[in-house]
């Protein structure tokens, strides 16, 4: 048995250490899964590689004083958490080092202030999800929820402890369910989405349901107070089916805002965190009232319908047309549609001449996914050389990859003429490996 001391945590929440080499140089380096910093450990290597391994944690000879007693007793099988291991304030602590090391690495920048990290309910926060399915005919049962870690196959979770109470307990009856349809194997999904006082299930099913399923998923829909929808092809094909109607929205109370979504819509699973996250933004952004304001990756409006309350004009750009008319219509529902407009956009093909064609804005907030913005990144330092007055003087980046987000601010200090002046991380996935964050960009004068 190899023993290992960790030294540090990677993005993947594994412990980092190295092997020593008969000389006392330092060897390869070693992936331990579900190791800590300072512990000194025993470890079970299932892939090698000429400069480093991964393996899996053994005996633990000397435990870090931050490891905890994980909540949920599927941890460890289930693929859907990492560092349940880990008290949460040190999970919080560990993604702020990725972000700041990302940003140096990688931008080769150092914000001027970290900002304070955001976080929230450490459990039943997960208000959406995609939930596997699978018909295990050698066990006698239907299997719902997460993957296995490093497993296509699904673990055999009986309750969830980041999903709602509500959801976590309706796991074992839903498993029920799908075992008593007539389309059982061919059943593959659940995706869930959770808004206001509305719990949705959509059932991503490849045959038709026959009479004798109707009456059953109708029963559990009425018992659970659960409505259905049924996707039969791509996200584009889900429909709602049981009850016909239901009121999906979250809120954003600070601002006044009810955002309507559809289950197959991205949104955040986090609603508490994203209101903080959303209100912080706006802050940060530093919006007057006199101000035209470009809100680049917008979505559904998340961010637009807020910045609408405060400036002159706001202008959302993505680059699906349906997303800018559903954007279009929460801006009417808002009443905020006189200062609103949307423009369906390719972002990630995005130049200067683009740019300069939308004309002259005040601020930029930059959502986007985990690709991140080096084309947009890339036109504003064109401008700087072009048309350098067009550039906005600030730039709110929200990230869900620090790496990209790195990327792009080695792009923005060193080509486009901005300084980083803020950034912080959001935990928005406790538990997990995810780090999502923040970041400020203003012009040097």
């Amino acid at each position: 048995m190899n023993t290992l001391e960790i030294k540090s945590l990677d993005m993947d929440a594994r412990g980092v250490g190295h092997l020593q080499n008969e000389d006392g140089s330092q060897g390869k380096v070693v992936f331990v899964e579900g190791a800590l910093p300072g512990e000194l450990v025993e470890f079970n290597p299932y892939k090698k590689k000429p400069s480093w391994e991964v393996a899996t944690l053994g005996t633990i000879h000397r435990a870090s004083s931050q490891r905890v007693e994980p909540k949920c007793e599927f941890f460890g099988t289930c693929g859907g958490c990492s560092m349940q291991h880990l008290q949460a304030d040190a999970q919080v602590a560990m993604k702020q080092r990725v972000l700041e090391d990302n940003l140096w690495h990688i931008g080769k920048v150092k914000a001027e202030t970290m900002l304070r990290p955001i976080y929230g309910p450490t459990w039943g926060y997960r208000y959406r999800a995609r939930l596997s399915v699978r018909h295990v005919i050698k066990k006698g049962m239907v299997l719902v929820g997460f993957h296995e870690k490093r497993s296509r196959y699904v673990a055999n979770m009986e309750t969830c402890q980041i999903l709602p109470p509500h959801v976590s307990a309706m796991l074992m009856p839903l498993r029920d369910l799908i075992a008593s349809l007539s389309i059982v194997e061919q059943l593959p999904q659940i995706e869930l989405a959770i808004g206001e006082g509305a719990t949705v299930m959509v059932l991503r099913i490849m045959a038709p349901l026959t009479a004798d399923d109707e009456v059953k998923l109708k029963a559990f829909a009425d018992q659970h107070q659960v409505q259905w929808w049924l996707q039969t092809k791509g996200p584009d094909s889900a429909e709602p089916y049981y009850p016909a109607q239901s009121d999906l929205h979250y809120l954003l109370p600070e601002f006044g805002i009810k955002m309507p979504f559809k289950p197959t819509d991205f949104t955040q699973v986090n609603h508490q965190i994203n209101r903080v996250l959303v209100a912080r933004a706006l802050r940060l952004l530093d919006v007057q009232k006199d101000e035209r304001i470009a809100d680049l990756f917008c979505g559904l409006g998340n961010f637009t319908l807020p910045i609408a309350t405060l400036a002159r004009e706001v202008v959302g750009i993505e680059g699906s047309t349906a997303l800018t008319e559903r954007s279009l219509e929460n801006a009417r529902l808002n009443g905020l549609s006189d200062k609103t407009s949307f423009s369906t956009r390719n972002l990630f093909e995005v130049t200067a001449d683009d740019l300069i064609a939308l004309g002259k804005f005040d601020r930029f907030l930059v959502d986007p996914p985990r690709d991140g913005a080096m084309a947009l990144c890339q036109a504003l330092a064109d401008l700087s050389q072009r048309a350098p007055e067009i550039r906005p003087k600030r730039l709110v980046y929200v990230s869900c990859s620090p790496s990209t987000l790195a990327r792009d601010a080695g792009i923005l200090v060193t080509a486009a003429g901005y300084r980083l002046s803020y950034a912080g991380v959001v935990n928005m996935f406790p538990h997990t490996s995810h780090v999502e964050s923040m970041a400020v960009f203003d012009l040097v004068d």
